[in-house]
C-alpha cells in the first residue's frame, strides 16, 4: 500500500499534463490591456528613459574639443537618442554646469544638427561663459534627458578640462595728490591694475606687496615725439620692476629724463599703486588731454604662475590730464 500511493500520485500529475497539452490550455497569456470589472490594466510601448551616448563642452569657436579657459563661452553638446516600441523619442535635454557657470544647474540643449571636432551631435545649448575664477583642471557635469512618454534619466560623469584663464592689465590710471594738475609731483600716483591678484614676488623679487621702495623714470619721448614714458625700477638701481612700460601720450621729461627716487610701491588687491615722492627739476605741466597706454611685462605672474598677457591696455574712461 504504501509503494502504490506515489505510484498513483504519478500516473494522475502525468495524466493532467497531457490532457492540459492535448486541449490546447495556455498556463501563462499576457496581453496589453486586461479588464475585469472596473479594473483596467494597460502597458506602455515606451518605459525606456532617454539616455545620452556622447556629449562634449567645447568653447563656441569650436576648438580645442573638450578644453576651455576660465573667462571663456562655450557650448554644451549632446548625442541623445530613445528606445520603445515604438519609442517616444526624447523631448527635453538639460545640463547641470554649475561647477562651471555658477548658478546653470538646468542650461536647456536645442534639437538641432550640431558638429564639432568630427563629431554630429543632435543636441546644443546656447552660448554660456565659464567663470573666471575657475582654477586649470578637470570639471564634471550632467545632463538630465525626458522622453515623449515623460521617463526621465539622469547621466553623471561627462567632464571638461578647464585652463586658468591668463591674467592681464585691464587699467592704468593717475591720481593728483600734489598741488598742480597735469604736472608729476610728490603724492600722484600710478594705479596699475589686473584681471587677478598677482604674485607680488614675480613683480619684484622677495616683495610681500607691502609698501617698498622704488623708483619711477619719465623717458624723455620714448614712445615717439611728445609722447614720454613711463617705466619703473628698483630703488637706486637700472634693474626694471616688471609693471612694464606706459606710454603717457604728453610730454613730460622736457629733453632728458627725469627720475623719481625714492617713490614707493604697494599691492592692493588685484591693483599695484606707485606713490611719487620728492621733487625733479624742470619736469613739464602738461595740459593735454590723453589717453595712456599700458604694456604689461610677461614676467609678472598670477598666484597660481601665469604669466601675464603683454597685449596693451588703454586708460578707461575720457580723454583727460594726468597726474
Amino acid at each position: 500500500m504504501r509503494r502504490e500511493r506515489p505510484r498513483r500520485m504519478t500516473l494522475l500529475l502525468v495524466l493532467g499534463l497531457t490532457l492540459g497539452l492535448a486541449g490546447g490550455t495556455t498556463y501563462a497569456a499576457f496581453s496589453s490591456t486586461t479588464f475585469n470589472g472596473s479594473n483596467t490594466l494597460a502597458t506602455a510601448p515606451d518605459w525606456t528613459p532617454p539616455s545620452a551616448s556622447a556629449s562634449v563642452i567645447a568653447p563656441t569657436a569650436g576648438t580645442p574639443v573638450g578644453q576651455i579657459q576660465a573667462g571663456q563661452t562655450y557650448y554644451v553638446y549632446a548625442l541623445a537618442g530613445d528606445t520603445g516600441n515604438p519609442a517616444s523619442g526624447v523631448s527635453t535635454v538639460t545640463a547641470d554646469v554649475s561647477s562651471i557657470t555658477p548658478g546653470q544647474t538646468a542650461a536647456p540643449l536645442s534639437a538641432g544638427s550640431y558638429t564639432v571636432g568630427a563629431t554630429t551631435y543632435n543636441f546644443r545649448s546656447a552660448s554660456l561663459t565659464s567663470s573666471s575664477s575657475l582654477s586649470s583642471g578637470t570639471y564634471s557635469y550632467s545632463l538630465s534627458l525626458t522622453d515623449g512618454a515623460g521617463n526621465t534619466a539622469t547621466q553623471n560623469g561627462f567632464t571638461v578640462a578647464v585652463t586658468a584663464a591668463p591674467p592681464a592689465g585691464v587699467d592704468i590710471q593717475t591720481t593728483n595728490g600734489g598741488a598742480a594738475n597735469g604736472k608729476p609731483e610728490a603724492g600722484d600716483t600710478i594705479i596699475y591694475t589686473y584681471s587677478k591678484a598677482m604674485s607680488p614676488n614675480s613683480i619684484k623679487a622677495g616683495w610681500n606687496g607691502t609698501s617698498t621702495s622704488v623708483d619711477v623714470t619719465f623717458g624723455n619721448n620714448a614712445c615717439g615725439p611728445s609722447n614720454d614714458s613711463l617705466f619703473v625700477t628698483l630703488a637706486n638701481s637700472s634693474t626694471a620692476v616688471n609693471l612694464g612700460t606706459v606710454c603717457l601720450g604728453a610730454n613730460y621729461a622736457n629733453g632728458n629724463n627725469k627720475t623719481f627716487q625714492s617713490s614707493s610701491m604697494v599691492m592692493l588687491g588685484s591693483s599695484v599703486v606707485i606713490t611719487l615722492a620728492g621733487s625733479v627739476p624742470s619736469i613739464k605741466t602738461s595740459t593735454s588731454t590723453t589717453t595712456m597706454q599700458w604694456m604689461p611685462s610677461a614676467s609678472a605672474t598670477d598666484t597660481s604662475g601665469n604669466a601675464c598677457s603683454t597685449a596693451a591696455v588703454a586708460e578707461s574712461g575720457p580723454a583727460d590730464i594726468d597726474f
